[in-house]
């Protein structure tokens, strides 16, 4: 009877303290939320900005301006960064490879039109592909509105998870890349410094749009890795 009543006591002890500390951790979450919500507030836009334009710091990037982020084991989210974006500006159509192709890293794959011009970017990544993004497809102008969220071009699956950082922007030099590439922009086109700041720093939407004697193909294309 003894030995009874202590194992009952004990199990009571352990209800009561898997009761509390479920407690602490459900109003943990919030307050953890919360703190990182006000962080974000005081550090500005300046946290995740170079030169005006956006670079999430929890994504990847390659050379040619096309971003990915891991959803899951061995499947990848990829887009164009907001620096490809602004410079494709008001695109009129998009082309993206179809569910089951299988792209490479480098491999020109993303295709975007405008005033009867085409342009091309290169994949992030290799890998099939498991999804398009058909909102992008049916209006191409998230791309530019939402780069990083709506505006997601494919989804794929990886084989090989190391292709996933293999030539990419190692994460400690990416606010460097993306100043160098902005820096290289206006050697080219002076007059598109002022067309970056549009907005308080911001990028305009379309940065080549007020310069019809900007050769668009040629400009992105140097960008993107497919001149």
């Amino acid at each position: 009877m003894t030995v009874l009543l202590v194992l009952g006591t004990f199990l009571v002890f352990i209800v009561l303290d898997y009761v509390m500390n479920s407690r602490k951790a459900i109003a943990t979450v919030p307050l953890q939320a919360q703190a990182a919500a006000q962080a974000g507030a005081l550090m500005g836009p300046g946290a995740d900005y170079v030169n005006g334009f956006h670079i999430p710091e929890n994504l990847s990037y390659h050379s040619g301006h096309g971003w990915l982020v891991r959803e899951r084991k061995n499947v990848v989210r990829v887009g164009a960064d907001e620096f490809a974006a602004a410079l494709a500006g008001n695109v009129e159509k998009v082309e993206l490879p179809k569910p089951g192709q299988w792209i490479r890293q480098g491999q020109k794959v993303l295709s975007f039109y405008r005033n009867g011009e085409k342009t091309e970017m290169v994949s992030p990544t290799e890998g099939e592909v498991l999804e398009v993004n058909a909102e992008v497809l049916g209006n191409p102008a998230k791309l530019r509105q939402d780069p990083y969220g709506k505006g997601w071009l494919l989804a794929v699956h990886v084989p090989d998870e190391e292709n996933t950082t293999r030539n990419l922007i190692p994460k400690g030099l990416v606010r460097e890349w993306m100043r160098e590439s902005v820096e290289r922009l206006y050697a080219m086109q002076p007059s598109l410094a002022g067309a970056v700041a549009a907005d308080g720093g911001r990028p305009a939407d379309d940065l080549l749009a007020a310069f019809p004697q900007t050769n668009w193909k040629a400009v992105t294309g140097e960008f993107f890795l497919t001149a």
